[in-house]
């Protein structure tokens, strides 16, 4: 068990309103932060979320999605799959800077910058429980919610 205190932030969030991380103890949180709406590694992770957001909250969790899209993008992204998770918007990706997770990548020999898919569990007190790096989406989300389980 981590002592690192998570990062609070207030971000925008699809349908307007805003979350604050801080507001939403004693419940433990999943923030996966992912690189961009609808892309297949995208969506599935954020359908495999949303498929299990049930059990999440049964284990007295919520989960939230977090990559610089805009709340506009997100509110399509979220229509089109259908999607329960709050997706929030870090547009100035001061939030992805703050969780270590905004990263120089590259593909097809170009570099640039981008998120790198991550996850993190946070407990009901504030502190990282546990971090997944370089997330890959099968099965992650059963992973996740099996860690909150153990909490």
């Amino acid at each position: 068990m981590s002592d690192t205190s998570a990062p609070d932030f207030t971000l925008p969030r699809d349908g307007g309103d805003s979350v604050t991380l801080s507001g939403l103890r004693p419940r433990a949180v999943v923030l996966f932060f992912y690189p961009r709406d609808d892309t297949s590694g995208c969506t599935k992770e954020a359908v495999g979320f949303s498929g299990l957001q049930a059990e999440f909250e049964a284990a007295g969790a919520v989960v939230m999605g977090i990559s610089k899209d805009s709340v506009a993008s997100h509110d399509k992204f979220r229509d089109k799959h259908g999607l329960t998770v709050p997706l929030l918007s870090d547009a100035e990706s001061e939030v992805c800077e703050a969780f270590g997770v905004w990263k120089e990548k590259s593909m097809y020999g170009k570099k640039f910058m981008g998120i790198d898919r991550s996850t993190f569990l946070i407990d009901g007190e504030g502190r990282i429980a546990r971090e997944w790096r370089k997330v890959k989406v099968p099965g992650h989300a059963e992973e996740v919610l099996h860690a909150v389980r153990t909490l």
